[in-house]
This record gives C-alpha cells, structure tokens and sequence, in this order.
C-alpha cells in the first residue's frame, strides 16, 4: 500500500472519541466548540428532529443511506452531519466542495472502500458547488453502499443536484433557527467553562442575548460569533450592557445573497407585495434588498415591469413614476436613489391593478403562432410609393379624423377578433364606457350600409 493510501486508510480508521477532545478545540471558535454532540442537542428544527419525525428514528437504527441537508447558513447543517456520525459511531470524512476537486474525491472514495465496517460517512460541505462530473463520481460508491452520503448546500438541491443523486438521497429541509432557541444557547454558552464562555465571567441579561438572537436572522453561528466578540472585549467579569450591544449592532450586516437563491425568493415577495396592494410589506422587502447590497438599478427594473404587467391601464401613471424613478437611479445614484425607490414602490403598491393589456397581447401572440395569419387589409396597406398605390393599396381607407368622436366604422382586420376585454378598476372603467360607444358607433354605420 502506497503511503498516501494509507495516510486515508488511517484517516479514516480514526474512531469518533478521538476527535473533538476538549484540549484540541480550546483554540477554535465559539461556535466550533459548542457544535452539538448527539442529536438531543440540537435546537429548534422540530419537523425533522422531533419526536415521530423520520430522521430520529433512521439515526437510531443506523438504517440510512445517503442524506442531503438543505438550509440557510447557521440552520445546524455541518453540525446535524457530525451528530449522526457520532451517534451511529460511525466515521466521518469531510470535503467541501469549495476547496476539492475530482482527483481528491476519487482518493476519498477509493479510501472508503477499505472501511470493511461499512461506517464510513462523507460529508460534503456546499455539495452544490461539485459540477455534475464531480457529482457522477458519487454514484457508483453511494449505490455500492461504500460510503454513506450526507450532502449540505444552502441551494434548492432540485436546482443544482444531478437527478440520480437527488432519487438516491433522502432531503431534509433545515429551517433557521428559532430566535428563543438561539438564545437559550448563548445563555449556556456564557456560562459553560468547558466549551464555552465560562473562564470570562462576562454575564449578560436574557433580554440582551435575545437582541444578539434577533439580529443573527436565524444563523445560530452567527449569534455565537457576535457573543464571542461582545465578551471578549469586555473585561472579565463584566457584565455586558445595552450599550454594547447596540455597539455591535451599527455594524450589523444582513444575511442576503444577492446573486444566489435569496436573491430571487425576495425580488418575489417585493413583487407580489405590491401586486397584492400591500406597501407596508412592499417597503420592507425593498429594504431589506437595498440593506443587503442589492443593485438599486435592478430594483428599478423590476418595478418598470411591474407598472405594465400588474397596474397597465388601471393607471397608467404608474408606468411615468417607475421610468423616472429608474432615470433617477441611473442620475442620482446610491443613496439618494433610495427616496425614488420608495416613492414607485409605494405609487404602485397603492394603484388600481389590471393585468388586462397583457392578457391581450398573449392572447393575440397566441393567436398569431397558432395560425393562419391573416394578410394586412388592402386599404390599410402603406400607399406612399406609386408601385403600391398601382396595387390599389390604402384604397378605400376611411380617415378617422373625418368621422364624429374620430371612428369610421371601418374594420381593421379582414376577419375581426376580439382580444382585449377592459377590467373595471381605476382608469379602465372609463376606457370600458368609451370602447362601448365606439362600438355603438359603429353598429349605426354598419346599420346606415
């Protein structure tokens, strides 16, 4: 056996009390060293992990095969893996799949086939990030039974996941944490000496580690690390104050992806809140976008679209206030731009909606691709050049501006189909009276033949 094949073999032969003693991890993060031991620690997630939930009882038999664990940052997911793997006794591996590539994998795996134990589990951290080659060489391992998978990503696994590795896993889906049960764990870590805070005697009220919960958005890493910093800056045996606290929040960054799922998922809660008349919820999504880095330009382009798609002919104004509000982003920039950000969201929050124009438009495109199309009537033909005038083209055409309320009664289609049908909100109730008469109109044309 080669030397590096048996650098993994050893790897993993190593047994699960071996690692994570409490003198190797005095020098990690908080966070590392309060990472749950069995799934009893865990907090919150009580759809999976509660009592009946499938994922206890798969753990306790030692009966599962590969598991994906999808989730937000700081929902539990790398600690959640090494609880399985220390209540099974089993043997963990870990690879993320921001730092390897395929040579690593393919030694990892050919490494787990030694295991004759069958308790090999690889973990892989951002699983998302393996491309679909990477996550082919999985197959083969995870179907034999050589290794157990459990995979973690922060993505839609449906999204980024192979379908033959998707069908092989179970998914659980990991929620964020509750802000109570993130600060039921900083109030141990405070106190706890071994893993935790203890040797700093800092002391905090509940009231104030609940307000490092409320900040954290459900990421219990996150609240550790804050904790960590908070204590640490304080002199031992203080007791932490509201002060500090708020201190540490002017520094505060949301968790928000601009260029990942959150991006999408709050662009569609801006969106329906404003669809739905709501600009209390409308602003909030909005903020929260621009707070976590997102291109105001892009903002403005989805309200644009919006202003036709949703408000249209109800209030066509609405398309006149996000335009400028777009021109203003792209002249006044961040963070002024803002103001006009605010002004459109609330405008169009708060207009009449009709989704009418563009029911008709689809309507007639549908109309068009479906077929036959018709040919442009001979008297609505362009009659500028002497050619087309020879083919009789604008013959017969009847010039509106000539005829009482600027309708001739003439048809602009040679067979006529009826496309828009006008709401009865805002403007459009007026434009709806108005088409009437005009087809009154018409009809005493018709009637005069």
């Amino acid at each position: 056996m080669s030397p590096k094949e048996q650098e993994f073999k050893e790897l993993f032969q190593e047994s699960p009390e071996d690692r994570g003693s409490a003198s190797s991890k005095k020098h990690l993060p908080l966070a590392a060293r309060m990472r749950p031991r069995t799934l009893a620690e865990m907090v919150g997630h009580e759809q999976i992990l509660g009592e009946g939930a499938l994922l206890p009882r798969l753990v306790e038999s030692n009966h599962f095969g590969s598991i994906l664990l999808s989730g937000p940052p700081g929902c539990g997911k790398t600690s959640l893996a090494e609880a399985i793997a220390a209540q099974t006794g089993s043997r963990i591996i870990r690879v993320n799949a921001v730092l390897s590539n395929s040579a690593e994998l393919r030694d990892v795996l050919r490494m787990a086939r030694y295991d004759e134990s069958g308790r090999s589990i690889l973990f892989i951290d951002e699983i998302h990030r393996f491309n679909k080659s990477q996550q082919d060489l999985l197959l083969p391992d995870v179907e034999a039974g050589h290794v157990r998978l459990i995979g973690a990503t922060t993505h839609n696994p449906g999204f980024y996941l192979i379908p033959p590795l998707l069908s092989r896993s179970q998914l659980f889906r990991l929620e964020p944490v509750p802000v109570d049960a993130v600060a039921g764990v900083l109030t141990k870590a405070l106190t706890d000496a071994e893993r935790g805070l203890g040797a700093t005697k800092v002391t905090a009220d509940f009231k104030l580690l609940r307000e490092i919960a409320e900040m954290s958005d459900g990421d219990l890493r996150r609240a550790l690390n804050a904790l960590e910093t908070l204590a640490l800056s304080l002199p031992i045996g203080a007791k932490m104050s509201s002060d500090d606290v708020a201190a540490f929040a002017r520094e505060r960054h949301i968790r928000y992806d601009r260029n990942e799922d959150e991006h999408y998922d709050t662009a569609s809660a801006l969106i329906k809140s404003i669809r739905g008349g709501d600009p209390d919820a409308a602003l909030y999504w909005l903020a929260k976008m621009v707070v976590g880095g997102e291109d105001p330009r892009f903002l403005a382009r989805r309200l644009v679209i919006l202003a036709s798609e949703d408000v249209g002919l109800a209030d066509s104004r609405g398309l006149l206030v996000a335009n400028a509000a777009a021109q203003a982003c792209e002249f006044v920039g961040m963070p002024e731009c803002q103001y006009h950000l605010a002004h459109a969201t609330v405008f169009l929050a708060c207009s009449p909606k009709s989704n009418t124009a563009g029911q008709a438009y689809w309507a007639a495109k549908a109309a068009i691709q479906k077929g036959p199309v018709q040919s442009v009537p001979l008297w609505l033909r362009d009659a500028h050049s002497k050619a087309g005038r020879d083919a009789g083209h604008g013959k017969g055409y009847l010039y509106s501006h000539d005829f009482p309320d600027a309708i001739s009664g003439q048809e602009y289609m040679l067979e006529p189909m009826a496309f828009y049908e006008p709401g009865a909100n805002g403007a459009e109730e007026q434009i709806q009276q108005r088409l009437r008469h005009w087809e009154h109109l018409k009809r005493q044309f018709e009637e005069k033949k």
